[in-house]
């Protein structure tokens, strides 16, 4: 006797882009990238993939069997939720992308509903911060599928082919930031993306929050100009917080060292002060089922220990002009 399968689909009502007609067919979607011989591009196809999965995590193919041994009820106590809704997605994964019913959490959706998460909290916390920049692979969502505070500005440092190919296909599918706030990309191309920012509106008298995920780094090198960006842009106090491969941060110079200890030392030299997260610690505290694969990224939140550098042409401007004033009060005086 076959075996009937009954399909329960559970979706974001806010899923775009002409979803499947037959809830009990692969999904279908309407548009997606052609990767070519990018690397750069298939890397972002491949984390749009993993996000696709993630958003539809409580479809979940049920036999006749199961309603024998278990009760509808205990089906649903039992069902776990997605860390979070990509509801755009779906125009970037190929059209023969099939739905995976794999309960278990991959390390990147894990990472980037941690992200999420830490960036809205600290927004919601902090007033007067108004400036996010996202350094991401050029599909990452966050822009359009998080709610920003009222006049916040947001920028997306990435690569400006693939940026631009994703913002066509958003723009297709009708997405918007929210209301009142600004989205500007600075293509990482760019010779000099310091400049490039401040040019576009970024102030560094300002506070700002940086997400490193995605962006593409392909050495320890890359890596430290990161850094580097974000030490002279983003004002004391202001944090980096994000994922980076596990493969930049050995101890190739030093094997006596922990990886744990290296990681410390190399942000410390860019004046950050790093909190390495455990994925395991992070999946236990959303409730979540991580998958049993070691993880090949390295999860962190940075505070940033210095004065950007607006902030020290600032403080030495203040000081010369206290100097000048200082003299000609002197001078009166005689």
């Amino acid at each position: 006797m076959d075996t009937k399968v009954f399909t329960f689909t559970m979706l974001s009502p806010q899923i775009h882009c002409d979803f499947y007609k037959n809830p009990r067919m692969k999904l279908r979607v309407s548009a997606n990238l052609s990767n070519g011989d990018d690397p750069l591009l298939q890397a972002a196809i491949n984390a749009a993939t993993l996000r696709f999965h993630e958003t539809l995590r409580p479809s979940i193919l049920l036999s006749v069997s199961y309603f024998i041994a278990f009760s509808f009820r205990h089906f649903v106590e039992h069902l776990v939720e997605p860390l979070f809704h990509d509801p755009y997605v779906a125009c970037f994964v190929s059209p023969s992308t099939s739905i995976n019913d794999n309960q278990s959490t991959h390390p990147y959706c894990l990472a980037t509903r941690f992200l999420d998460e830490k960036l809205l909290q600290i927004l919601g916390d902090t007033d007067e911060l108004k400036q996010v920049v996202l350094l991401t692979d050029g599909a990452d969502t966050r822009a359009y599928r998080l709610t920003w505070p009222n006049s916040t500005l947001i920028f997306d440092i990435s690569a400006e082919k693939i940026y631009s190919e994703i913002f066509s296909k958003l723009r297709d599918v009708g997405a918007q930031i929210t209301r009142n706030c600004l989205l500007i990309h600075v293509p990482k191309e760019t010779p000099n993306v310091q400049e490039a920012l401040r040019k576009k509106g970024f102030n560094g008298n300002r506070p700002s929050i940086w997400i490193l995920q995605g962006f593409p780094l392909m050495t320890l090198a890359s890596f430290e100009n990161v850094l580097l960006t974000v030490g002279s842009l983003a004002t004391k106090g202001c944090l980096l917080i994000g994922e980076i491969p596990a493969g930049l941060i050995e101890p190739s110079h030093d094997v006596e060292a922990g990886q744990g200890e290296w990681i410390h030392r190399i942000f410390m030299s860019h004046g950050f002060q790093v909190k390495v997260q455990d994925h395991e610690q992070v999946a236990k505290n959303l409730g979540a089922k991580l998958l049993k694969e070691p993880s090949n990224s390295i999860l962190f939140a940075a505070e940033h220990l210095r004065f950007s550098d607006d902030q020290m042409a600032t403080w030495r401007w203040e000081f010369q002009r206290a100097e000048d004033e200082g003299d000609e009060q002197g001078f009166e005086d005689l």
